[in-house]
């Protein structure tokens, strides 16, 4: 098993609050065989938030909270056995941790996902059993960051709470090995919209509502997953310097919105929709050709809208974004993916550093063990 790093220094080497986040403060993260130690702030932030509860139909940290957290830690890893059985103790020591009184745990959530490896050894024709395909754009990765057994995505006001909180996980789960992990921050949002590391606003047209995200997210056709979704994690490597030597007006047409307000290039307001056939007077469409927003609409990827909920992260030099989106069918994420690698100018700004996807475990609770829906007759 990979070591992991002490308690103590990972609480110690956090960059807490609100002053290192909007002058693009250093989050920490480390992986497997190599820690990066962050900047270190004077004054601890309070926890705060109001505790999200964990049991329930769906795991919390998928669509609850409404708008996530401000930090995040995304952590991949392997197990000794791929046995969906050995996931029971999971869900009943993050109830423990939360219950914890030494812990000051505020809203934090930890949704638990499984690879393709565990998936298939129950039935290779649930979902989540099919892993990514390899994209154009993943050329930089390394063995070790594509794929994995085991995904957690803790979330919460205080960054201080995540490493123990997962690693306590990881303790609970037999054989685990580390593959990675990455500490991510949102600056300040409403609705799940925020300000991606390019400056633009993004998590706009996502579903909402107990409705849209039954139609597009949960998993409930085959009652061993139902409740459950599809997740895709990569860990996207953003040049933002380069893309900042663009004129304003260069960056928009690369968009498809404005980046003041987020509005539409082709007209109306943040929340709308960009139109993909309005055009100017000389017959140029409104929303450029090669543009992100016309690329990934799923008008034109004939797929389902995807639930994102992304963390940017600094390291150094070095900017990107956690990108995480959850669907229903791993195709919706496939072929918009496919589309953005053809058409999508901005990917000449973006370099995929890790991938994976996973089965997100339906919700759980102390009678109904994490994990244990998967092991049911079908």
């Amino acid at each position: 098993m990979v070591s992991r790093p002490s308690r103590r220094r990972l609480l110690t080497g956090l960059a807490i609050g609100a002053g290192g986040m909007t002058a693009g403060g250093l989050i920490g993260g480390s992986v497997a065989g190599r820690g990066v130690e962050p900047a270190v702030a004077a004054q601890p932030a309070p926890a705060g938030g109001s505790p999200v509860p964990a049991t329930g139909d769906h795991q919390a940290g998928i669509a609850t909270p409404a708008d996530p957290q401000p930090y995040s830690l995304t952590v991949v890893a392997d197990v000794a056995s791929p046995d969906v059985s050995t996931f029971a103790p999971v869900g009943d020591r993050l109830l423990e941790f939360l219950a914890d009184a030494s812990y000051d745990t505020g809203d934090l959530t930890v949704a638990v996902g499984v690879g393709p490896r565990v998936v298939a050894g129950i039935d290779g024709e649930l979902p989540g059993a099919e892993p990514l395909p390899e994209f154009v754009s993943d050329a930089e990765l390394a063995t070790d960051r594509v794929g994995g057994d085991v995904l957690m995505i803790a979330s919460a006001s205080d960054p201080a709470v995540l490493p123990p909180a997962v690693d306590a996980l990881l303790d609970a789960l037999p054989g685990s090995t580390q593959r990675w992990r990455q500490f991510g921050f949102r600056g300040p949002g409403r609705d799940g919209i925020v300000r991606n590391p390019f400056g633009f606003h993004d998590g706009i047209i996502v579903p909402r509502g107990a409705d849209e995200l039954a139609e597009h997210v949960w998993l409930r056709d085959d009652p061993r997953v139902a409740g459950g979704t599809v997740a895709v994690v990569r860990r996207l490597r953003t040049d933002v310097a380069a893309f900042n030597r663009l004129a304003v007006d260069e960056q928009e047409a690369m968009v498809g919105r404005h980046k003041a307000d987020g509005a539409p290039m082709s007209g109306g307001s943040l929340r709308d929709e960009v139109s993909l056939t309005a055009k100017t007077a000389d017959g140029q469409y409104l929303t450029p050709l090669g543009s992100h927003s016309r690329s990934a609409h799923p008008a034109l990827t004939g797929s389902a809208l995807m639930l994102r909920r992304g963390y940017a992260y600094a390291e150094g030099d070095e900017v990107g974004l956690m990108f995480v989106c959850f669907q229903r069918d791993l195709r919706t994420f496939v072929v918009t993916q496919q589309r953005l690698d053809e058409q999508d100018r901005m990917m000449e700004y973006v370099t995929a550093t890790a991938s994976g996807t996973f089965l997100m475990l339906p919700g759980f609770d102390r009678d109904r063990p994490l994990g244990s829906t998967l092991l049911t007759p079908a």
